[in-house]
C-alpha cells in the first residue's frame, strides 16, 4: 500500500524559511512523479511544484517561482519543498502527492490535481504577519 508522509510544517515569521518533507513507501520512487499542493482555509487546493523524470526537472506555480525550491532524495525515498521568504499568502496546509511517470508530460501537465494517483495527509503551515 502506497503512503505519502509529510512533514516539517508549523508557524514561522513572514520573510522566514521552512523545510517540508515527505517520505514515501509502497511505490516505485524514482519512477513516480512527485508534487506539492496546498490549500488555505476556504479555499481550493492549489498547485505548489512537482519534480519528475530521472534528473529531477521541477516545475513551479507563478505565486512561489524564486522562492521555493523541490528536491528529491531517491535513497531515501524523500521529497523536499524548501520554502524561503514566506509570506502570509503561503499559510496552507501542504500536501504531497505521486503519480506514475507520464514520459515526455510536462510539469504544467502536472500542475492538475486529477493527474495525481495517491496523497498524504497534509502538514500545516502558517506564516505570521
Amino acid at each position: 500500500q502506497v503512503h505519502l508522509v509529510e512533514s516539517g510544517g508549523g508557524l514561522v515569521q513572514a520573510g522566514g524559511s521552512l523545510r517540508l518533507s515527505c517520505a514515501a513507501s509502497g511505490l516505485t520512487f524514482s519512477t513516480n512523479v512527485m508534487g506539492w499542493f496546498r490549500q488555505a482555509p476556504g479555499e481550493e487546493r492549489q498547485f505548489v511544484a512537482v519534480i519528475r523524470g530521472s534528473r529531477g526537472i521541477t516545475y513551479y506555480a507563478d505565486s512561489v517561482k524564486g522562492r521555493f525550491t523541490l528536491s528529491r532524495d531517491n535513497a531515501k525515498n524523500t521529497v523536499y519543498l524548501q520554502m524561503n521568504s514566506l509570506k502570509p499568502a503561503d499559510t496552507a496546509v501542504y500536501y504531497c502527492a505521486a503519480a506514475p511517470s507520464g514520459y515526455a508530460y510536462t510539469g504544467s501537465y502536472y500542475s492538475q490535481e486529477d493527474k495525481y494517483n495517491y496523497w498524504g495527509q497534509g502538514t500545516q503551515v502558517t506564516v505570521a504577519s
